[in-house]
């Protein structure tokens, strides 16, 4: 689902996203070293983007990860670099903290904090304007519920702290995850 302010909520399918982790830095449990990976994604332009479903373009996403376990808590956080083409798009920077504990075997929940710089030059009349016009920060609260081993329910909502009247003055997000 996407809804914008000032418009209608619209459902479907959006643009998918591709992601491979390399770990190249995996120490053990007991070693004070945090695991280190690079995660690139990248978004694939399946949602319909007449209907706010989607962007109509490619984007990826170059980013380094931190990680590191401390009994029940994963405490996890970096960023990286977004490309971002598209007419009034701009590439940009993101970054991001978070802390998840795990509840039960199946259940963790969690949240985090992120900064991000603007990813369009666009103003009015621009897509999704004034979204992404301008740098943004914010928090969220969620969790994942892990079905088995290959399926995970995502669930989040928060709020942005920076510029939130034009960025993101509450949000939510609900999705299957499918791993192989």
């Amino acid at each position: 689902m996407a809804q914008w302010s000032g418009a209608s909520a619209q459902f479907g399918l959006g643009d998918i996203e591709i992601g491979a982790k390399y770990r190249f830095l995996a120490p053990g449990d007991d070693e004070w070293l945090p695991q280190v990976a690079i995660f690139p994604l990248l978004d694939f332009p399946t949602g319909d983007a007449n209907r706010d479903l989607g962007t109509g373009r490619a984007h990826a996403f170059l980013p380094i990860w931190l990680q590191k376990n401390i009994g029940k808590w994963s405490i996890f956080g970096g960023g990286g670099y977004w490309l971002n083409p598209g007419p009034g798009n701009v590439n940009y920077w993101f970054s991001g903290l978070a802390a998840q504990y795990q509840l039960t075997d199946a259940l963790s929940l969690g949240g985090e904090i992120f900064y991000q710089t603007k990813s369009t030059d666009g103003g009015p009349g621009s897509p999704g304007y004034p979204l992404g016009s301008r740098n943004s920060a914010g928090f969220n609260l969620g969790g994942t519920y892990d079905f088995d081993k290959t399926r995970r329910l995502l669930f989040s909502f928060g709020r942005g702290l920076l510029n939130a009247s034009t960025t993101n003055s509450f949000s939510y997000y609900l999705a299957l995850q499918v791993s192989f």
